[in-house]
């Protein structure tokens, strides 16, 4: 029996990307055991308003805390982000068509204290898959109680979970090795996404926001937006 499985690390209100690569795995697991990225999108990711995007960021706990994993980060909860974030949604998203269906969600998390960063990512990732209606199985990597580094540790995890196809995204092609995959007896296929244009506020159409945009303007549309004609 076939078994896809994707691994990514648990970014923030991630890219409609992100949620195609889980619609077509049966398995998703949350690299949280790896170094934390500065500076990438497991604590940012952007919204739209009427000046432009705009990049909503979660402050994190890094000074003296170099090289400490995903599942180690700390929120800085001395600046108070959450008010900030779910203004940010409520002024920019407050007369998109599907705001009120889905502005209690996300008014009830920006309520909740939250700690770690994995934590809150892997809660938003979790709940944002059931509202649009996919169905996949998480798990985070430092459950596993896998090692190694880069391809090796890709395919341990897949060895780990008993997955025989890893779904790769495919601006990884450049550097992933794939005579490793094959002599593991693991297939490596490449994720096949084109951004879709779909309804947005605010005048010319802007790519790769957050999730956030598509649910508040498209609704129970967003699914098939996603994954196109492959439903």
């Amino acid at each position: 029996m076939n078994k896809v499985i994707a691994i990514h690390q648990p970014n923030y209100i991630p890219w409609l990307g992100y949620f195609h690569k889980i619609y077509h795995s049966d398995l998703f697991v949350f690299l949280d055991s790896v170094q934390y990225p500065k500076g990438q999108l497991v604590n940012k990711n952007r919204i739209k308003t009427a000046n432009g995007e705009l990049y909503l960021t979660v402050p994190v706990l890094t000074k003296n805390r170099f090289g400490q994993n995903i599942n180690e980060v700390r929120i800085d909860n001395h600046i108070n982000w959450r008010k900030k974030h779910w203004k940010s949604m409520l002024l920019n998203y407050k007369n998109a068509l599907f705001f009120q269906e889905y502005s209690q969600f996300f008014e009830a998390l920006y309520e909740r204290d939250w700690d770690q960063l994995a934590d809150l990512n892997i809660y938003l990732i979790e709940n944002i898959t059931k509202i649009l209606g996919i169905k996949c199985e998480f798990a985070k990597s430092s459950d596993l109680e896998v090692s190694g580094d880069g391809t090796e540790l890709l395919i341990n995890i897949c060895k780990a979970v008993g997955a025989n196809t890893y779904l790769s995204g495919i601006g990884s092609k450049g550097y992933m090795k794939d005579t490793e995959f094959a002599e593991n007896a693991v297939n490596l296929r490449y994720q096949e996404f084109n951004h879709p244009q779909y309804k947005q506020q605010f005048g010319e159409f802007i790519t790769n926001l957050s999730i956030v945009d598509l649910l508040f303007n498209e609704g129970p549309n967003s699914k098939k937006i996603i994954v196109g004609d492959e439903i």
